[in-house]
């Protein structure tokens, strides 16, 4: 069962080998702190978390970067607005991004190195590179010849020739940064500080760093020249990934990643997600409104990481529906287990089933043919716990259903779907399991003593919370609907 991925740069499904046996260094090009993570995010950050997950599950020893860009023009714009710091954005977003981040169940990367933390490396990459004839100052910045790099394209597919044809009316020929450049394509590595704005001080005078180095220089700071994976969304393909692979590979000589993946969009009702339309939600607001996190989970999982998806009502409606039959058949063992005999080890796992689920996911991260096997166990053991319910007693013995339950938790985990434990002794009204069963005892006395009409409050009394009660030769049995 090999994996198999498909990578942006060669565009075709290839065998996953690594630099280091059984180590992967993977890398995420993360969020820009000016504001409040959205659903696009929310995805992203999903996939990846997902595929880290899946990778440590089939052995290999995973290293997981991702850095926050606290450098920007949007970051820079908000400050001014609020009469506030770059830093103090930076950070307040920061904070939000684990915040929201922790809600998803979202596991933190081993690094979340910054743009700010990051000058040394920055200047050094910069400083390589005008050595080696990529870069060139224009009065206070730095800029990448990219005529000189003669791969330059091979990410994305484009080729200059093509670009220069259409470029030439969009070109502002009266911008300063234009005429600073020697090349219309060339792009910044450094810009000289404006009044105001904060500005480190570098070989050619006080500025900040350009946006594609940034990256460049911490992959290189934290995961050496080259990488296993390198991962973003599909909108970073160009420039920034194609800017980043220039500029570290002119350098090193050496490939930046063997392997660049990068997950599709998210719209909205068919519709580009973007303040202007009024359909722009963060993930904050999306969750403040009741949904689930494992819903939002299971909702991403369900399409193929690659493909572009469609965010609806009837989306995440359907999303929370497949959520409660998996939450369903995790609760199972919390709710069944001690009846049925089960003892504290832990159960072999079917290997059949676990071989399925590797296969089918081993094929380019094919997540929701995964979920298939997920929803597979989880409706078996919604089956048996129906069964336990109104006859007392299971179909299947209670060896084999401990090994389908535990093969169901262990699969969700790798997905990052865990229901909460405390479901199973508690509802959402608060009644416990022993306060269920002191009222089933009350309304057994009431019965003995010939009250029907208590025993029959309780009784609606209990169904208005939830709790069906099953009355037999054998006694009342109860289950939550």
């Amino acid at each position: 069962m090999t994996l198999t991925l498909y990578n942006t740069l060669t565009r075709r499904q290839e065998p996953f080998e690594t630099v280091e046996p059984g180590k992967v260094k993977m890398y995420y090009c993360g969020v820009t702190v000016y504001d409040y993570c959205h659903l696009g995010h929310a995805r992203a950050c999903i996939v990846w978390d997902v595929i880290r997950r899946y990778l440590q599950f089939i052995g290999y020893e995973v290293r997981y970067i991702q850095n926050f860009t606290d450098i920007d023009d949007k970051i820079l714009n908000r400050a001014c607005l609020e009469h506030s710091s770059m830093e103090a954005v930076a950070d307040r977003f920061i904070k939000a991004y684990f915040e929201d981040m922790a809600r998803l169940g979202i596991k933190e990367a081993d690094e979340y190195p910054r743009a700010t933390h990051t000058m040394n490396g920055i200047q050094r990459l910069i400083h390589e590179l005008e050595n080696k004839g990529f870069a060139y100052p224009a009065d206070g910045d730095v800029y990448y010849a990219v005529r000189q790099f003669a791969e330059y394209g091979k990410l994305s597919g484009r080729r200059l020739e093509d670009m220069q044809a259409g470029k030439s009316d969009r070109v502002n020929i009266e911008d300063p940064e234009y005429q600073k450049k020697k090349d219309p394509f060339d792009f910044a590595l450094w810009k000289a500080a404006k009044p105001g704005e904060p500005a480190w001080e570098s070989p050619w005078g006080a500025g900040r760093p350009g946006w594609h180095i940034e990256c460049s220089a911490m992959v290189r700071d934290r995961l050496g020249d080259t990488i296993d994976i390198h991962a973003g969304g599909a909108d970073l393909i160009f420039p920034h990934h194609e800017n980043e692979i220039a500029q570290s590979e002119a350098v090193t000589g050496k490939p930046l990643a063997r392997y660049w993946l990068h997950n599709g969009m998210v719209k909205v009702d068919g519709e580009k997600m973007s303040k202007s339309l009024g359909n722009f939600t963060t993930i904050r607001d999306l969750l403040d409104r009741g949904v689930d996190p494992m819903a939002v989970r299971l909702f991403v999982l369900t399409a193929q990481y690659r493909t572009p998806i469609d965010f609806t009502d009837e989306a995440i409606a359907a999303a929370t529906n497949g959520w409660h039959t998996i939450k369903e058949g995790l609760l199972f063992g919390y709710q069944y287990g001690k009846k049925l005999g089960w003892g504290v080890g832990t159960a072999s796992l079917p290997a059949e089933t676990v071989e399925r689920f590797q296969e089918t996911v081993n094929n380019d991260f094919n997540f929701p043919g995964g979920l298939t096997v997920l929803f597979e166990l989880a409706k078996e053991l919604r089956r048996e716990g129906n069964i336990i319910v109104h006859e007392g007693k299971t179909e299947t013995s209670p060896d084999e259903l401990q090994r389908q339950w535990q093969t169901l938790v262990t699969l969700a985990g790798v997905l990052g779907l865990e229901a909460e434990i405390e479901a199973e002794t508690q509802t959402i009204n608060g009644l416990s399991d022993a306060e269920i069963e002191a009222k089933i005892q009350q309304r057994q006395e009431a019965r003995k003593g010939k009250n029907f009409a208590e025993s029959d409050r309780i009784r609606d009394e209990l169904q208005a919370q939830g709790i069906t009660l099953i009355d037999s030769r054998d006694g009342t049995r109860w289950h939550r609907n």
